[in-house]
C-alpha cells in the first residue's frame, strides 16, 4: 500500500475529518463512521490535504490535463489549494475552476468561478466524499455545457466503498454512467486495514463496521 494512505489515514484523524461513532447519514443509513472535510479549516491543514490530492492524482490520472473542476461548496477550496499542491509537488501548471449555486448577472458574470473553460481542455473534477451520483448529476452537465472538453476523471478523499443504486460503489457507477475513471486518495477498507495493523480500532466497533458493510457494502 502507498505510504501516503498511510499517512493520510493519519491525518484524518489528527483533524478530526473521520470519525467513529454513531452517525446517520443523508442517505438515511447509521453508519459507524463519517467523513467531514469541512474539518479542514487551518492553512496547514488545507496544504496538506491538497498534497494528498495531488499525489493520488498523479498516481491515478498523471499529469497530463488542464484543470481542476471543485463542484461547489466544498469543491471550491479543494480546487484552488490543490492547483497549488500540483505547482509545488510538481512544477506543473493547472488551471482551477468550479460553478456558482446562483449565476452572477453582474460585474464577473456567468455560472464559473476561477477558470474559464476552453474546448479542448482536459479536466479531472476533485470533491471530498461521493456517496451517491448526486453531485456529479447536476455538475458533469454544467461542464459539458461551458465548452468542448474532456473529463479525465474524479477524484475524492475517501471512498466509502458502499452501494450506490445498486451493488457497485457510487464511484463505480458513476464512472460506468459518465464514462470516466474515478479514484480516491484512500478507500475505507484500506483505512480499516490500517488503523487494524495498528490496534486502533476496538472489537466492538470493528463488529458494527463488519456489519455495516454486510447491510450495505457494494458487492461489484
Amino acid at each position: 500500500m502507498e505510504e501516503y494512505k498511510k499517512q493520510f489515514t493519519d491525518f484524518m484523524l489528527s483533524c478530526n475529518a473521520l470519525k467513529f461513532g454513531d452517525f446517520t447519514l443523508k442517505s438515511g443509513r447509521r453508519s459507524p463512521f463519517f467523513m467531514n472535510a469541512g474539518a479542514y479549516v487551518e492553512g496547514g491543514q488545507l496544504h496538506d490535504i491538497a498534497c494528498y490530492y495531488a499525489k493520488a492524482i498523479n498516481d491515478n490520472f498523471g499529469l497530463d490535463f488542464d484543470v481542476l473542476f471543485g463542484p461547489a461548496y466544498k469543491g471550491i477550496p479543494l480546487a484552488v489549494a490543490t492547483a497549488m499542491a500540483i505547482h509545488e509537488l510538481y512544477g506543473k501548471e493547472v488551471r482551477y475552476c468550479s460553478n456558482r449555486k446562483e449565476v452572477k448577472d453582474h460585474g464577473d458574470t456567468g455560472i464559473l468561478l476561477g477558470s474559464k473553460l476552453k474546448d479542448g481542455d482536459r479536466v479531472i473534477m476533485i470533491e471530498d466524499v461521493t456517496t451517491s451520483g448526486k453531485s456529479m448529476e447536476e455538475t458533469v452537465p454544467i461542464v459539458k455545457a461551458q465548452a468542448n472538453v474532456e473529463i479525465k476523471g474524479l477524484i475524492v478523499s475517501l471512498n466509502r466503498n458502499e452501494k450506490g443504486k445498486g451493488n457497485k460503489t457510487a464511484l463505480a457507477e458513476i464512472s460506468d454512467l459518465y464514462g470516466f475513471k474515478t479514484a480516491a486518495i484512500v478507500s475505507m477498507p484500506e483505512v480499516v486495514e490500517i488503523l487494524k495493523e495498528k490496534n486502533a480500532l476496538s472489537e466492538d466497533l470493528l463488529e458494527r463496521i463488519d456489519a455495516y458493510y454486510a447491510e450495505y457494502g457494494a458487492t461489484e
